[in-house]
């Protein structure tokens, strides 16, 4: 638009020294499409999804674009009479009018049906010179850095800077037509279909528990809940154990690798040492107590089913994060560098109350764990993978008779319960037993040592919540020693006996 030229504003990048590199932008089609807004007003619905007034480089073309949108969603005209009105005391070098500038793109503008491409080319510009402005912060920091500052923490700061660019960068979103929802839905069934247990999430290994949940779904938010002693690290573990322990995958065309069953596991373990972990699974799949893993207190057989269990368990995708008092930025930098260097199928995270926040709020706790846990939903929204949280519960619990836990009993319930798409709690009914054995030889202990025999070795998995399916109770059978949930025998599949 050359007419336009010789009446554009000062730039902002003209002046600048011989040596120096101008950002990348363009002011023609920062022209050409707010001409093309101004002779219509429905240029703004294709591109107002995704265009902000900052993506414009010129100062003078943002007030004019931020102008338009306000008026606009007003339901008022934005025409080169009514900004006039709005834009007035702005002041054009040579003696220009802001009114003869805007009358000159309007006249110059070309059709609409261009108008989403020059707003995609004026996004991408702005993504990219946000990008120099992130670099050139890396390079002054790495120069400059303070005392308290780690490079892990820069390179962290840096990852978070970019895929919020990423993110916020997206012009694809929007509606899209109800007959791709069906396929991707029908591509789900037929997935369900050809794999193990028909299930169209991950397989947890407990079959009760995967029948009534349909397995782990991609993109939920579960939270495993208990009181300490219940075993909810020790079911959380058995779950990524079995997740990991069933992986297979082929080779795509184009050399990346999909998962066919099973999947790749990231465990944020922020109250136990890796050391503390690894000890729990191999006593789970040894058989040896853990106990006796850490005295110590192991024949040569109990010792030989061990290395059997590690040599088995050394090619498992099981990865591991010990660092404690993480924040939720932190954590979220870290599951994305997972899933891009190694992939990543499933994301546990033990337990909620250990994260901090990305911001201080000593003073608020409850905003602090809204912010948590809406960050982990649209952190599984965003990788596509199912995240299994642990939860403390409150004490109140423990005040009542029935001490089976609701909802209400979550800590900070609120965020919580209104992130999560499916809450789970553990149950033990003899752990509570076993702290009120009567006294021997009385008809209560006669009593408890009944009720004891019927709950030994048995655990409950409570749904409290569930988005896609029923909630209710599933029976589980647990072994204390070797921290293990497994599958409760029922009748109906115990092998046929003979009479």
């Amino acid at each position: 638009m050359p007419a336009i030229e010789a009446l554009s504003p000062r730039r902002l990048y003209t002046v600048a020294e011989p040596s120096a590199r101008i950002p990348p932008h363009n002011i023609e089609a920062e022209q050409a499409l707010l001409g093309a807004l101004l002779i219509n007003n429905d240029a703004f619905d294709r591109v107002s999804d995704f265009l902000k007034p900052e993506h414009f480089c010129e100062e003078l073309h943002r007030r004019i674009f931020e102008t338009c949108a306000q008026l606009i969603r007003l339901g008022k005209l934005a025409t080169v009479t009514t900004l006039k009105t709005h834009l007035g005391g702005i002041e054009l070098p040579e003696g220009v009018t802001i009114q003869a500038y805007l009358a000159r793109l309007a006249a110059e503008a070309t059709t609409i049906i261009n108008a989403e491409d020059y707003g995609r080319m004026i996004h991408d510009l702005a993504v990219r010179r946000e990008l120099i402005t992130i670099g050139e912060d890396v390079v002054n920091l790495a120069y400059d850095s303070p005392v308290d500052s780690s490079p892990r923490q820069q390179i962290e700061e840096a990852e978070r800077k970019l895929y919020q660019i990423a993110e916020t960068g997206r012009y694809d979103g929007g509606f899209q037509r109800f007959s791709e929802a069906l396929t991707l839905a029908i591509d789900m069934a037929n997935a369900a279909f050809q794999r193990d247990g028909h299930l169209s999430g991950l397989s947890t290994g407990l079959v009760d528990l995967d029948e009534k949940m349909g397995g782990l779904q991609k993109s939920d938010l579960i939270i495993i809940a208990g009181r300490p002693g219940m075993g909810k690290t020790a079911l959380a573990t058995n779950i990524a154990f079995n997740v990991a322990r069933a992986y297979e995958c082929e080779t795509e065309p184009d050399g990346s690798r999909r998962t066919i069953n099973g999947g790749i596991v990231g465990f944020f373990s922020l109250e136990m040492s890796s050391e503390q972990l690894a000890t729990r699974v191999i006593a789970e799949q040894s058989g040896v107590p853990s106990y006796k893993v850490r005295r110590g207190d192991i024949g040569e057989h109990e010792f030989r089913r061990l290395t059997e269990a590690a040599r088995e368990m050394q090619s498992i995708p099981f990865y591991i994060d010990q660092s404690g008092g993480i924040s939720i930025a932190q954590l979220t930098a870290r599951a994305r560098r997972l899933k891009r260097q190694r992939g990543l199928d499933l994301l546990v995270v033990d337990y909620l109350q250990l994260l901090a926040g990305s911001k201080a709020r000593n003073d608020n706790r409850v905003q602090e764990l809204t912010e948590i846990t809406t960050g982990l939903k649209a952190l599984a929204k965003e990788l596509n993978v199912p995240i299994l949280a642990l939860s403390q519960l409150s004490r109140q619990v423990e005040s009542r008779e029935d001490k089976r836990p609701q909802l209400s009993d979550l800590r900070e319930s609120g965020s919580i319960e209104q992130d999560a798409d499916v809450v789970l709690f553990v149950y033990r009914e003899e752990y509570y037993l076993r702290n009120r054995e009567p006294r021997e030889g009385t008809e209560e202990h006669i009593k408890w040592m009944s009720e004891m025999e019927q709950a030994h070795g048995r655990a409950e998995a409570i749904l409290g919540k569930q988005r896609h399916g029923p909630t209710g109770t599933v029976q589980l059978a647990f072994e204390a020693e070797i921290t293990r949930f497994s599958n409760l025998a029922q009748e109906d599949r115990l092998p046929e006996r003979m009479e």
